[in-house]
């Protein structure tokens, strides 16, 4: 078989999406899947934590998101999907985060031991 004939044949044939759909056993009408709000059950857990243990969460949590946001950095990584966007920033938030947890912290110590 030539190019020209190769050609003919696949323009002839069903189109990509027919492929698909026949491959998926749908029609061209395929639903959607559902919308899956994980990251909403996701935020109240994490709300729930940041509850339950105070400024030990928050120090926790920013200490891990300062960590990744780290690492992510130092390989290569400058632009995030945080709405922050420049990873400078949003090292500086998680580090702020993680001070403010420390002065809480030692509030919370200071009111104990008096």
């Amino acid at each position: 078989m030539s190019g020209v004939d190769d050609a003919r044949r696949i323009a002839g044939g069903p189109s990509p999406s027919e492929q698909v759909a026949a491959r998926s056993g749908t029609d061209d009408a395929a639903e959607a899947p559902a919308f899956d709000p994980l990251k909403l059950c996701i935020f109240a857990t994490v709300a729930l934590l940041g509850w339950l243990a105070g400024p030990f969460a928050l120090l926790v949590f920013a200490g891990l998101g300062f960590a990744g946001y780290w690492r992510a950095r130092r390989a290569g990584l400058t632009r995030s999907k945080c709405l922050l966007r420049d990873t400078r920033l949003v090292l500086a938030y998680l580090a702020a985060l993680a001070v403010l947890a420390g002065w809480a912290i030692w509030q919370l110590v200071a009111g104990w031991l008096s």
